[in-house]
């Protein structure tokens, strides 16, 4: 998910929601791929670069990639790291006789704002983190390619259907612009609970389906000195991630959008938002929630779940590659879905899900067949588990991870998880449509956990920030159905 404002999408290098090494092992890369990366440093588009960049098309290459030009590649160099596009590019040279330019940076707008405007942008661009060039400005500055030719191109896996027909349902609609997709949101990030599996076999606890069960085995960690949930208290962020979930899991769908679309009884009002707010400042009134975890940074807080000080933690699945450097060999990282409170609408399998960490060709990039073929193969099964295996997320390809490949155990039981929950997944869009109201729910929620309000006031005040974003008249342009 692409917003630079969350804490897990900063430039950071260690806080990349918005993910092991084993590229080789797949069979994927045959010779070193530094061997025609070690001279590109600064991905600038030399002058002397091949003009004709138009081959032959084919059933194959339908594109009209040209064996011997040069692709000019820009990848957001965050919590992803860029070796899985290393290792992408190798294989494109392989199959194609195409060398890739290899920028990795963090300084998107930095290096690319001067590019765009004189003209010479890059082939293909990871437009992403604090330093994003907004999606929306480019689009209106008519500097991106419509990506139809793309998603209507037969997929490299199964010719007979279109690229766009491979894909998680509704992943594509975060890179649309004046209804035409012009960005591709690449990477899949579910949202709940995390918990150690060796802890939980340690302790005797299974995995909780309901609230119940979850308080019941925060209560039995706290007995043992062990705190029952961490969240990253700095960044609140993280714990509506456990509110919100709540909320569309007992209210259903309906709730969700009330809240998308400003109702004026989005919070007060709704039983499903009274319940999940309730839920969770019962957690903080038992004392279940870890000591100290109120002050910490995010990665401080996941830091010392990773050193068995919690049960449980809630974040995206960026969380693995993440904490990586952080997180003990036989940690047994796995993914669990927000448990249910009573007369929930939505099943326990049911998460929160969608796409993130947008994908750009320039309309002016030089070498466009090769580009749109370099988008289309990020489509292909392969480079979808070459993906996973070197950057530990998941893509928007259907069941875009090779069976039989060995994964890290949180991506593992994160893709369990996204083909238990099939159809029912959930997305808010107020996190993205308003940014001030999203920062107003959680500067209530910061509150919460501190106990210097209660949940009738949470409500209160995150109706009023509903409210008062539904008076400002650019939110009618925003609407779910």
């Amino acid at each position: 998910m692409g917003s630079t404002s969350d804490p897990s999408s900063t430039a950071d290098g260690t806080s990349r929601r918005d993910l092991i090494k084993r590229s080789a092992a797949l069979g994927l890369i045959s010779v070193p791929t530094m061997s025609f990366l070690s001279a590109c440093a600064s991905g600038g588009g030399d002058d002397d670069s091949d003009t004709d960049t138009e081959g032959k098309t084919s059933e194959k290459n339908p594109f009209g990639v040209k064996e011997g030009t040069k692709l000019d590649v820009v990848i957001f160099k965050g919590g992803y790291g860029d070796d899985y596009a290393k290792a992408w590019e190798a294989s494109f040279e392989k199959k194609w006789g195409v060398t890739s330019t290899h920028t990795g940076t963090q300084e998107i707008t930095g290096k690319l704002q001067p590019r765009f405007n004189a003209g010479n942008p890059p082939d293909i661009v990871d437009d992403s983190g604090a330093q994003q060039i907004p999606i929306d400005v480019l689009y209106k500055n008519g500097q991106l390619l419509d990506l139809a030719e793309v998603l209507d191109a037969p997929s490299i896996d199964d010719p007979s259907k279109k690229v766009r027909d491979t894909l998680i349902p509704g992943t594509l609609d975060a890179g649309m612009q004046g209804g035409k997709v012009v960005a591709l949101n690449y990477i899949y990030t579910v949202w709940g609970l995390w918990y150690s599996g060796k802890l939980f076999e340690e302790k005797g606890w299974e995995a909780p389906r309901t609230w119940d069960d979850f308080l019941a085995i925060s209560k039995d960690a706290k007995s043992q000195g062990i705190g029952g949930l961490a969240h990253q208290g700095k960044y609140p962020y993280y714990i509506n991630v456990a509110i919100m979930d709540l909320i569309a899991k007992t209210g259903g769908l309906d709730a969700m959008k009330a809240i998308d679309n400003l109702e004026p009884d989005a919070f007060v009002g709704s039983d499903a938002a009274t319940a999940a707010v309730e839920a969770i400042y019962e957690v903080v009134e038992k004392g279940y929630l870890m000591p100290g975890t109120n002050g910490l940074t995010h990665t401080e807080s996941q830091t010392r779940w990773n050193q068995y000080k919690a049960a449980f933690i809630t974040s995206g699945s960026w969380l693995e590659n993440e904490q990586l450097k952080q997180t003990p060999e036989d940690f047994d990282m796995k993914f669990l879905p927000m448990p249910l409170l009573p007369d929930s609408a939505l099943p326990f399998e049911a998460i929160r899900a969608g796409s993130g960490e947008p994908f750009i060709i320039p309309a002016k990039a030089k070498n466009l067949p090769a580009a749109k073929e370099f988008m289309r193969t990020m489509l292909s099964k392969e480079w979808s588990t070459l993906f996973a295996k070197e950057a530990n997320s998941l893509t928007i390809l259907k069941d875009g991870v090779d069976s039989g490949v060995e994964l890290r155990p949180g991506t593992q039981s994160a893709v369990e998880a996204s083909k238990a929950a099939g159809d029912n997944t959930f997305r808010y869009l107020y996190t993205e449509w308003y940014s001030e109201m999203g920062t107003a729910i959680e500067n209530a929620s910061n509150e919460l956990m501190a106990k210097r309000i209660q949940p009738k006031e949470w409500l209160k005040r995150a109706q009023a920030a509903v409210d008062k974003q539904a008076k400002d008249p650019e939110s009618k342009k925003n609407r779910r159905d």
